[in-house]
């Protein structure tokens, strides 16, 4: 897996201050897509041991409220074993901080049913999240005034809500407030 960028104080992309991981490699092709330089697998550096302690040590403050996977395309199979490493030793080592991860592909009709990459990792590496936001971009359904989305047919979802249910549970709450131990604040 190659990766494109790291962001180390990143807002834009879940609540709170974010370590976001911004992976190579996109079949979506979504029409004006932000990150289309991603798209190429082999576009910006190869992703390695060091890369994951870079991303650890960067989480480690207790401002930093969690860790955004994005890309790219974080579900693409080339992708999945990767980004499931870096979620064990995250969930590991950082418990109480929030995951939360972008995708094109959607939770019900690709994701829950195992028709991305192989079922058994796709899935744990699905347990693993906090929050799954879902949906390719569509340009005809952009709407700047949405947070933490680019098109109003995206989802916000509450993963483990959802596979509880075994069906999309959309995330509720003041989820967009973190105390600054990562932690989402439902008060």
């Amino acid at each position: 897996m190659n990766y494109a960028v790291i962001k180390k104080n990143d807002i834009a992309n879940g609540p709170g201050v974010r370590i976001s991981l911004f992976v190579s490699g996109c079949r979506h092709h979504c029409k004006n897509c932000f990150n289309q330089e991603a798209w190429d697998f082999s576009y910006g550096a190869p992703f390695t041991d060091e890369t994951i302690e870079e991303i650890l040590f960067a989480l480690a403050p207790d401002y930093v409220a969690g860790l955004s996977l994005l890309g790219g395309e974080p579900f693409e199979p080339e992708n999945q074993k990767d980004l499931l490493k870096l979620v064990r030793l995250t969930r590991q080592h950082f418990p109480k901080k929030t995951i939360w991860c972008y995708t094109g592909f959607s939770l019900e009709k690709d994701l829950l049913p195992g028709h991305v990459g192989a079922p058994d990792i796709s899935h744990e590496l699905l347990s693993c999240l906090d929050v799954l936001v879902d949906g390719k971009f569509i340009e005809a359904l952009k709407d700047p005034g949405l947070l933490f989305r680019g098109s109003s047919n995206q989802h916000i979802i509450d993963v483990p809500k959802s596979l509880e249910a075994g069906h999309m549970v959309l995330l509720e709450g003041n989820w967009h407030r973190t105390m600054g131990n990562g932690n989402i604040d439902e008060a």
